[in-house]
C-alpha cells in the first residue's frame, strides 16, 4: 500500500529509541509549514561485548570508580545510547548488591539530550551526576570535560582517568584532546576504553529498505536521513544510486532520484557521515545538520524547503 498523505515521508536510518524516540516526537508533530511521517528502518544491529562488560562489571562491583583517592576512575563517559544500555544493564544486575556503587559522587559526562535522557533514566537514589548535555559533540565536550573535571578534582595535582565506555567504531577525540602531550601535566587526563558493544548492518536491511521505499515511491517528496557511515552503500544501492563498475554515484549530484522523478532527497546527520559520503561514494548529500541532533535535522530541512 503507497502512502498517498500529503505529509512528506521521513524514513529515519535509525532503530527506534525506546520508551521514547525524540526523532519520533519532533518529525510527528507538524511544524512551520512542514509535515513529516516518519518511518524507522533499522541500520544497524549491538551486540554486547563480554569482555568490555565483564571488565566494567568488576570494577563496579570491587569499587574501582569513585572519588576516593585509592580508585582507578573518577569518573564516566557515554557518547552513545548503546554504551548507556550496557551500564544499565549493569546497574539493573547490580540491585540486589549491597556493596553496589550508586555512583552518584562523580561527574559522568556525555553529549546531546538523548544520551543524557538515557543516563538520567537510570533509576537510583541519589541519582547521577550527568553533564556536557549541552555540547552536541565530541570536539565541544572535550574542552568541557578539561575545565569541568579539573575543577571536579582542584585539589590534586593529577587528575584520576577516566573510562570511556565505546562501541567498537568510534572516533578518538575525546581521549586525544584530553591526553595531548603538549597540555601541562596537571590539566593533562588520561582516558581509558573499554569497548562494551559492538556494530554491524542488519541483514535485514536492504529488504526492509526496499520494501519502505516502494510503500512511499508515489509521494511527492521524501527524505532519507543518514545517522551513520555504516550502511551507506547499502543505502544508496538501494535508492539504484551506485554504479556497479566504479563504486561511486552516478552524477554524484544532489537530490538525483533513482527514479529520475527527483522526489527523494538525503540528509545526514553531521559532517562525518557527510564527508564519508563525498569521500567514498562521490555523493553530495543534499543536507547536512549543523548539530546531531532532531532538531539540527528539522532545521537544515526547513532551510532546504525555503530555497
Amino acid at each position: 500500500m503507497s502512502i498517498t498523505t500529503e505529509k512528506q515521508p521521513i524514513l529515519l536510518l535509525k532503530t527506534k529509541s525506546v520508551p521514547n524516540d525524540t526523532y519520533q516526537e519532533l518529525f510527528s508533530t507538524p511544524r512551520d509549514g512542514l509535515e513529516f511521517a516518519p518511518i524507522f528502518v533499522p541500520v544497524l544491529q549491538h551486540q554486547f561485548q563480554e569482555d568490555g562488560m565483564s571488565r566494567f562489571r568488576n570494577l563496579l562491583r570491587n569499587g574501582r570508580i569513585s572519588n576516593k583517592k585509592d580508585a582507578q576512575y573518577g569518573g564516566l563517559i557515554f557518547t552513545s545510547q548503546r554504551a548507556v544500555e550496557g551500564f544499565a544493564k549493569l546497574v539493573e544486575e547490580g540491585q540486589d548488591d549491597e556493596k553496589w556503587p550508586y555512583l552518584h559522587d562523580i561527574p559522568i559526562y556525555t553529549v546531546g539530550p538523548a544520551t543524557t535522557r538515557a543516563l538520567r533514566a537510570i533509576s537510583q537514589t541519589p541519582p547521577l551526576q550527568v553533564f556536557g548535555e549541552h555540547t552536541g559533540n565530541g570536539d565541544a565536550l572535550a574542552p568541557y570535560i578539561q575545565q569541568h573535571y579539573g575543577e571536579w578534582y582542584a585539589e590534586r595535582p593529577t587528575k584520576p582517568a577516566l573510562l570511556f565506555l565505546v562501541g567498537e567504531k568510534r572516533r578518538d577525540i575525546i581521549p586525544t584532546a584530553l591526553m595531548d602531550p603538549s597540555l601541562p601535566p596537571e590539566t593533562r587526563i588520561q582516558v581509558d576504553e573499554t569497548v562494551v558493544y559492538g556494530t554491524g548492518v542488519m541483514e535485514s536491511f536492504p529488504a526492509d529498505f526496499a520494501q519502505v521505499l516502494e510503500r512511499t515511491a508515489s509521494a511527492r517528496r521524501r527524505w532519507v536521513v543518514v545517522f551513520s557511515p555504516t550502511g551507506c552503500d547499502g543505502m544508496l544501492e538501494g535508492l539504484g544510486m551506485l554504479d556497479a563498475e566504479t563504486g561511486k554515484v552516478r552524477g554524484g549530484g544532489a537530490g538525483e532520484a533513482p527514479s529520475g522523478n527527483g522526489n527523494t532527497f538525503i540528509a545526514t546527520i553531521g559532517p562525518t557521515t557527510r564527508a564519508f559520503l563525498k569521500k567514498t561514494f562521490a555523493y553530495e548529500p543534499d543536507v547536512s545538520a549543523e548539530t546531531p541532533s532532531p532538531e539540527g535535522v528539522w532545521k537544515a530541512i526547513q532551510d532546504f524547503s525555503q530555497q
